[in-house]
C-alpha cells in the first residue's frame, strides 16, 4: 500500500491513497439485490447510476452507484471500477464487486473547491493506466457526482485520444453544468500525455 501527499495551503487537495483495493468483507454465497423496478407492463427497468455514459468501448462513468443501481450494473458486465474518493468503499457497494468478480481499484482524491486546488497529477496518471488497460474492460469510472474526479480523468484521456481542446472542454461541462470548475479545465489544458502511448484507433473515440 502506497501512501502519497501534496501538500500546500489548508485547503490544498491531498492524495489519499493510490491502490488496487480488495474489499474485505465477509464471503456470501449470493448477493441480496433490491427488487427490481417494474413498469406498468410488468417488465423490470434497470436504474443507471447519476450521470452514467458510456465513455469509450468497454469505458463508462457515472457518479456514485447505489444498490438501485445493482441490477443494470451487472448486465455491463463490468471487470473493474475505478473509485476516485478517498473514503472506504460502502459495505453494500464492497459486497457487490466482491460478489460479482469484480476488482476494485482506488484513486483516493479529495474533493476540493476553488480557488485553492491542486490536483494529483501522479494519481491520474496511475489511473489513466488502469483505464488503458484492456485486460481491465469493462469498467466503471466513478466518484461521488460524477463530474469533476470524473470528469477531470476522461479529460485527460480525451486528450490522450487527440480531441481538440473545446470538445474536452464541451464534454466535461455537459457533467459538470453550473459546476464547472476553471482549475479542472486549466488541469486538462496543462496535462502531458507524452508519457503514454497512444491507444489503437479501434479504441479512439471520434471528436465529437
Amino acid at each position: 500500500m502506497k501512501e502519497a501527499e501534496v501538500r500546500g495551503g489548508d485547503d490544498m487537495c491531498r492524495t489519499i491513497e493510490v491502490a488496487m483495493v480488495e474489499p474485505q468483507v465477509t464471503p456470501v454465497t449470493k448477493l441480496s439485490l433490491p427488487p427490481a423496478v417494474e413498469d406498468d407492463g410488468g417488465e423490470d427497468l434497470h436504474i443507471p447510476p447519476l450521470n452514467f455514459s458510456l465513455v469509450d468501448n468497454g469505458i463508462f462513468r457515472s457518479g456514485f452507484p447505489n444498490t438501485a443501481n445493482f441490477s443494470f450494473l451487472q448486465s455491463l458486465g463490468l471487470r473493474s471500477i475505478i473509485y476516485l474518493c478517498p473514503e472506504p468503499y460502502p459495505e453494500t457497494n464492497a459486497h457487490f464487486v466482491k460478489s460479482n468478480g469484480i476488482r476494485l481499484f482506488q484513486f483516493g482524491i479529495e474533493g476540493c473547491k476553488e480557488p485553492f486546488v491542486n490536483i494529483p497529477e501522479d494519481t491520474i496518471r496511475e489511473a489513466l493506466r488502469v483505464v488503458l488497460d484492456v485486460k481491465n474492460h469493462p469498467l466503471l469510472i466513478h466518484c461521488n457526482r460524477g463530474k469533476h474526479r470524473t470528469g477531470c480523468i476522461v479529460g485527460c484521456l480525451r486528450k490522450l485520444q487527440r480531441w481538440c481542446l473545446s470538445s474536452v472542454f464541451d464534454e466535461y461541462q455537459r457533467f459538470a453544468a453550473a459546476k464547472a470548475r476553471i482549475s479542472d479545465q486549466r488541469f486538462m489544458e496543462l496535462f502531458d500525455v507524452s508519457g503514454f502511448k497512444h491507444p489503437p484507433m479501434s479504441f479512439s473515440c471520434s471528436k465529437r
